[in-house]
């Protein structure tokens, strides 16, 4: 057994026989406000985690005192690059149990796989840490709720990474659409077309040394090393992964139900799709679509696939839009195109029919631009930045997209993957956070956890 694993085990039996103690001492614990330097440790360093070491080092008074990860390879390059640029060196550790004992850190920033958000950050606030949280936020729509009240009771600032809420552009189109200056929403969709190739087939190996694959599953179930499931692989199986909905979907329907001023969950959902065209191991669809009704009457719809398809609204990759009664809102065009409003002095008339009518009886409208959008530059960190303002003023309302926000958004990916797991349209109770008499369907609101890697019933 290579020395990290051992050494992962031997903390892993300890903390399973340390029955409901908490893991870290009081003082750990204290909620004293950060002094001018908020000591951060970067959790998950090998993707997105690069990302985060690159714009919490530009946001002014963060020292990134902690790089987390269970591979161990990884450290050498992150840490050089911090020292050439920042002139000092973080600290490393493969378990962030043992890191958060450290009474001078502030807060964590989590982007581990989606089956590690939710422990990473209850067990942060327990500590007394702030946590900005990778999307999607929550592995499940129990674990969504947990972290809320986790946040509440330990009084954290927690912030979900829906960077969407921080990009000025986007912030400024949605300030325009929730005005209702072109009409109130009553549809709302995205098309998402993000190419992906195949994973393939690939045998299992041995756990490379310097990795520790017990602490990589964590609450998953206990697998054979695959480097398919490892590295970004991960988001293929239902183990570890939210699907690409949960991945890349989140972030247009999180801007849909924002724009929309939407507010609660939906209370019909039916999303359906598959794995298509490639020969491999992958479990979770390519093709996936997804409705959801709410209970005052409005649709909010996703289109997403991973293969081949032709442009929407004239654009690749993601296109989000608003229908209104005047036309629509799309963020085609980076948010330019607001087209379809009535020309002025177009009516129907009381006979239902006249020279404004086309044949099939819809009033025509003119395909003008709407009014230009006009903000900063996104520069990348503005999300970042807006989560250190909060750690400092002690108010999660200065932030973006506090926790509860991003459980809402969040919270629409898992029901879509509910309802595609069970084959069927759902009914969902909004207050009750359940499917009604549906018990295959609640099953999947939570998970079956590995020990000693548990979700609390209570934080």
């Amino acid at each position: 057994m290579p020395d990290s694993n051992r050494r992962s085990f031997l903390q892993h039996a300890a903390l399973a026989a340390g029955a409901a103690a908490s893991p870290w001492p009081q003082s750990a614990r204290a909620q004293t406000p950060p002094s001018d330097t908020i000591n951060l440790a970067v959790v998950g360093i090998h993707g997105r985690g690069k990302s985060h070491i690159e714009q919490f080092g530009k946001v002014p008074g963060v020292r990134l005192a902690y790089l987390v990860d269970i591979d161990e390879r990884l450290f050498p390059e992150r840490v050089a690059a911090i020292e050439k640029q920042h002139g000092y060196r973080p600290k490393t550790h493969f378990d962030l149990r043992e890191v958060l004992k450290d009474p001078d850190l502030d807060a964590i920033s989590v982007a581990t796989p989606d089956h590690w958000h939710a422990l990473h950050t209850i067990w942060a606030c327990q500590a007394g840490k702030d946590v900005y949280v990778e999307k999607p936020c929550s592995f499940t729509v129990v674990e969504g709720r947990r972290m809320i009240e986790a946040a509440r009771k330990y009084e954290r600032i927690v912030q979900v990474g829906l960077n969407r809420r921080s990009i000025p552009r986007t912030r400024a189109a949605m300030d325009f659409v929730r005005s209702g200056d072109f009409g109130d929403p009553y549809r709302m969709k995205t098309a998402i077309y993000k190419g992906r190739a195949s994973i393939g087939n690939v045998q299992e190996a041995a756990i490379p040394e310097g990795v520790d694959w017990d602490l990589f599953l964590g609450p998953a179930p206990y697998r054979a090393f695959n480097i398919n499931r490892f590295h970004y692989g991960w988001h293929f199986f239902w183990d570890t992964s939210t699907t690409d909905i949960g991945n890349t979907g989140v972030h247009s329907l999180d801007v849909l139900r924002w724009g929309a001023k939407i507010e609660q969950h939906p209370t019909k959902i039916h999303s359906f799709g598959g794995v298509y065209q490639w020969d491999s191991v992958q479990e979770t669809p390519n093709v996936q679509n997804a409705s959801y009704e709410y209970e005052d009457g409005r649709l909010m719809e996703c289109e997403l696939t991973n293969l081949y398809s032709p442009p929407f609204d004239g654009e690749r990759g993601s296109v989000d839009v608003f229908y209104t009664d005047e036309g629509y809102v799309s963020s085609a065009g980076g948010w330019n195109a607001m087209r379809g409003q009535f020309t002025p002095g177009d009516a129907q008339s009381a006979a239902g029919v006249d020279e404004t009518m086309n044949n099939v009886g819809f009033p025509k409208r003119d395909y003008l631009p709407g009014p230009t959008i006009t903000a900063p530059e996104d520069t990348g960190e503005e999300h970042f930045a807006n989560f250190i303002e909060a750690v400092r003023s002690r108010r999660r309302e200065d932030l973006h997209c506090e926790i509860e926000e991003g459980h809402l958004s969040t919270s629409l990916a898992h029901l879509a993957n509910i309802s595609y797991r069970t084959g069927r349209k759902l009914t969902f109770d909004p207050q009750s956070e359940t499917f009604p008499g549906d018990a295959e369907a609640n099953r999947f609101l939570t998970r079956e956890y590995r020990d000693p890697y548990t979700l609390p019933d209570e934080v």
